[in-house]
Formats: C-alpha cells, structure tokens, sequence
C-alpha cells in the first residue's frame, strides 16, 4: 500500500493505518530510535510513541508525499527527549559532540540578532543539500539527521573513515559558507 493510502486510513481514522504503517516502517523507525537511545526496549517504546502521535496528528497534518519523513521527524524527537529524560551520559555526549560540530555552522537561537524564521532556515538547509553530490549529501544527513557513527557511515558507503571526517569537515565548512553566503550571521 502507498503512503497517500496509508494517509486517508488516518485520516479516516481506521486503525488499520498503524498496522500499515508498523509494516511498511516499522523496522527502519525502530532503527532510527535505537541509534539516539542505544537500547533496544526504549528504541520500541519510541517507535510505539511515534506511532500514537502520527494518529494524534494525522489530521490535521496530511504527509502524503512524505509520510517515511513525518515519522522519522516524530521518531526522533522522541528518542531525543527519551534519552535527555533518562540521562543517558554516554549517548548524550555523542550528541552534544554532534551538536557541537553544527552549532559553528547554525547561527545561535537564542542570540536575537540571529534569530531567524524556521521555515527560511529550513528551506535555507534544502539548499545547501541540493547543492552536494548525491554521496556527499547522504554521507551529511546520516550524520547529522540518523546521527550514523563514523565508522557506520564508513561501512554503509565502503570508505575510509578518514574520507568520512574530511568529506563531513568539507560539507560543514561549505555549509557555513552557504549560510553566511545566504545572509545568516554565524
């Protein structure tokens, strides 16, 4: 069944819909989740909660063209707040060093001279992404939006984790540069 189906089941309110989407994305959300939390029994807790919210938000939030990416933004601000709620220091340092690496490249929030809009960041972000070559740009959302370990992506694209760094340390500096080039002031 395609995501615009799986979609109107939602929207009228069938609960065949979570059995659909438990289907169809269950093991690659559960994956997502057990990255951030580094626990399998957690990791299905968040996918369970992602599936709760998708139904208490789908109406009035129509991702028909993009459900695996609605989840995937629901999963993971689930597991995020799961791990800050548990205090996980190991994981939580992983991603304050993650954090750490785009925040020289994202201007500040809470500077009020470089508080921006959302959704210009965002569309801001598309394109810079648009801009990589296919590799370049996988290599950066598996780091940044999976939160994939070196040595992960390394595997996943058959490269040294040497060319990882640098292909990751290049993106960043082009990112900062497209940003100011942009108008943001880092």
């Amino acid at each position: 069944m395609d995501d615009n189906q799986i979609v109107e089941l939602y929207l009228l309110r069938d609960e065949t819909a979570v059995k659909l989407t438990t289907e169809k994305f269950g093991s690659r959300l559960r994956s997502l989740a057990f990255r951030i939390v580094n626990d399998r029994q957690t990791a299905e807790e968040c996918e369970n909660d992602t599936y709760m919210e998708a139904w208490n938000t789908i109406p009035p939030h129509e991702p028909r063209s993009y459900l695996y990416a609605f989840l995937a933004r629901i999963t993971r601000h689930i597991s995020l707040n799961c791990c800050r709620d548990r205090s996980r220091l190991k994981r939580s340092a992983f991603i304050c060093e993650l954090s750490a690496e785009m925040e020289q490249c994202i201007p500040a929030p809470d500077d009020v001279a470089c508080r921006v809009d959302d959704m210009a960041l965002g569309e801001a972000i598309n394109g810079f992404l648009n801009t990589l070559a296919e590799e370049k740009r996988n290599i950066f959302i598996r780091r940044y939006w999976y939160l994939d370990s070196i040595a992960d992506i390394s595997k996943c694209f058959a490269l040294s984790e040497s060319k990882v760094k640098t292909t990751l340390f290049r993106c960043r500096n082009q990112f900062r540069e497209y940003l100011e080039k942009e108008g943001y002031t880092l």
